[in-house]
């Protein structure tokens, strides 16, 4: 297994925990059950290792695929600009969702701001997880794209089928 189908594992995670975590929080919050809100904390700070590992197998993923046909290394770069803000966020969303949960597990006075703030990060990296999964999706799925041509895609796929055979002569 090579960094880019590491990467490939990875990176989901932190994009589907964010989003999972943040459902499960309001829920808590709007029930006022620890335990729901609890399970969120611990879903954002798994989701930031996550992050971690998706930031630690990124630079790997980029040196495979970056000279492939139709990548380039502006696309991997606005992904990686991106990636990085959002790691950041996650970071500090689970080291807050850690805090969070410290802080009701010792019943402290501060817990229910301290849930407040870590709902907040989430949101931040709710809304950074849209660019960075589709940055990170555009790297290899041309389809989505804002600049995707059909036309210009088939005939690139034509060229590279023609010079298979012309190989094969």
């Amino acid at each position: 297994m090579n960094d880019a189908h590491l990467h490939m594992v990875v990176n989901h995670f932190p994009i589907i925990g964010t989003i999972f975590g943040i459902g499960i929080l309001v829920v808590g919050l709007i029930m006022k059950n620890n335990s729901v809100k609890n399970s969120a904390y611990v879903l954002f700070a798994v989701a930031a290792i996550f992050a971690a590992f998706s930031m630690g197998t990124g630079e790997g993923a980029e040196e495979i695929v970056e000279d492939m046909p139709s990548i380039g290394k502006q696309i991997i770069h606005e992904h990686e600009e991106i990636a990085g803000k959002f790691a950041i966020v996650m970071y500090a969303t689970g080291f807050f969702g850690l805090l969070s949960l410290f802080a009701s597990y010792k019943k402290h006075k501060l817990a229910n701001i301290a849930s407040y703030i870590t709902l907040v990060l989430a949101l931040v990296a709710g809304v950074l997880t849209k660019s960075v999964g589709t940055t990170g999706g555009e790297i290899r799925h041309t389809e989505i794209r804002a600049n995707y041509n059909p036309a210009a895609e088939g005939a690139e796929q034509n060229t590279a089928g023609e010079q298979g055979e012309k190989d094969e002569d």
